[in-house]
């Protein structure tokens, strides 16, 4: 304000200058006039000295001025240091990231909007064979199986993606994808082959155990039923018996079960999907609920007003949709409700099951789909259950891009909701047709 005072000051001296002499020589407007070229000649010099500045060398000192137009040279100096400043602290603090990835074991790689590659660390650079000149070439150059192409132009990165390296190497890499800024990427490859062979060894384990011993506990089984069929066995033995059959059972069902998880973990999600209607499947699982509930009489509804015809598995989405179902029945007293519901929002195909029974304490609802996962001990060796349904529920959902969410109270009941992409319904009728 103190510069600009002054040059109001000036304009101000020289505006009376001028009526002075203008009033002395008795040409007062050409006077004013000669007067107000004056100051827009030095107004236009100071903007000239202003430019010339600005186009040299910034950290040189500003032109002497005064009035304004000094304060303004003033001005701009410090706001140019002050950025010189944040500059290079940011350019520090740039430098301290890069050399900070440059020691992580995972590649990262910075990608502009469009895909293309901005920055990438020494890890990215041994994982996937950069060089120094495919700055700006697209990503997709460089990782050019479908999977990665689908997965990448597709948009939705909640999940990483698992595959081979494609550079070979019998290497398995993971990448997750992280937007940020102005729909740039930020790209995480890990090399996940060690975890991927442990995996792999560890389906290979089960699947072979579990088939290994389906032979054996078949062999005692048959002598089981053999025993119990005898008339010379005495009565005191019938009992074991019984128990033993009832424990081998349990153990086929484990084993079976297994054998299913290690099926699906395995084989390719795309195999044996065809067009699918909904409705007479669910159809057929409610009837043979209801002889599963035999005395206990439960009250079992489908509530199913179109049959969408969907892309899937039908012996994969029985075992999942019986899975609930059953299970439903297991943890719902007697002449308790069960309602089966197919819907359609405007998202999602959802199914629902919801039952009125005994509930599930809300800390065991994030891990109920893990293997082997136990609410309560005594329940499970009541119903006969192997703790491993929900988890073959959860991997055959996966398989046709659902999902399961759970929602329970206890002593009130739950619900359990599976959602499917409205991408998998091939088709859709009504009611009638």
């Amino acid at each position: 304000m103190r510069g600009f005072s002054a040059e109001m000051q000036r304009v101000l001296l020289m505006g009376i200058t001028c009526c002075a002499i203008g009033w002395i020589n008795g040409y007062l407007a050409w006077t004013l006039i000669a007067g107000g070229v004056i100051y827009m000649s030095w107004t236009l010099n100071q903007i000239r000295r202003l430019d010339q500045w600005l186009n040299s060398n910034h950290q040189s000192p500003p032109p002497n001025a005064t009035g304004i137009w000094g304060d303004i040279f003033d001005r701009i100096y410090r706001l140019q240091k002050t950025h010189r400043r944040e500059k290079k602290q940011l350019q520090r603090l740039v430098n301290r990231v890069q050399e900070a990835t440059k020691t992580l074991r995972d590649g990262v790689i910075l990608l502009d909007r469009h895909g293309n590659l901005e920055w990438w660390n020494r890890s990215a650079q041994k994982l996937l064979g950069f060089q120094d000149t495919d700055q700006g070439q697209a990503l997709i150059n460089f990782v050019r199986q479908p999977r990665f192409i689908k997965y990448f132009e597709a948009g939705k990165y909640a999940e990483p993606l698992t595959m081979a390296s494609p550079r070979g190497r019998n290497q398995q890499l993971l990448f997750q994808i992280n937007r940020y800024g102005h729909q740039e990427r930020l790209v995480v490859v890990r090399n996940v082959t060690r975890l991927h062979r442990l995996e792999s060894m560890r389906q290979d384990f089960i699947a072979n155990v579990s088939h290994e011993l389906r032979t054996p506990l078949t062999v005692v089984s048959g002598y089981l039923e053999t025993l119990e069929d005898s008339q010379d066995l005495p009565p005191k033995w019938h009992a074991a018996i019984a128990q033993m059959q009832t424990q081998s059972q349990r153990m086929s069902l484990l084993i079976n079960d297994l054998i299913t998880l290690s099926k699906l973990e395995t084989e390719d999600s795309d195999q044996g999907q065809s067009p699918l209607p909904l409705k007479p499947l669910l159809e057929g699982i409610v009837l043979e609920a209801k002889d599963i509930s035999g005395a206990d009489e439960h009250s079992i509804s489908l509530k199913c007003e179109q049959n969408p015809v969907f892309l899937g598995s039908e012996k994969e989405l029985y075992s999942a949709f019986s899975n609930l179902i059953f299970n439903a029945i297991k943890y719902t007293p007697a002449r308790g409700q069960i309602t089966v519901s197919l819907r359609q929002d405007e998202k999602n195909l959802v199914l629902c099951v919801e039952d009125n029974g005994i509930g599930i304490d809300a800390k065991h609802l994030p891990r109920l789909t893990e293997r082997f996962y136990r609410v309560d001990q005594s329940r499970h060796s009541e119903s006969g259950g192997t703790g491993l349904g929900l988890a073959i529920v959860k991997h055959i959902l996966r398989r046709h891009d659902g999902r399961l969410s759970i929602t329970s109270e206890l002593d009130k009941g739950s619900q359990f909701t599976c959602r499917f992409p409205l991408t998998r319904i091939v088709a859709a009728s009504t009611k009638e047709s």
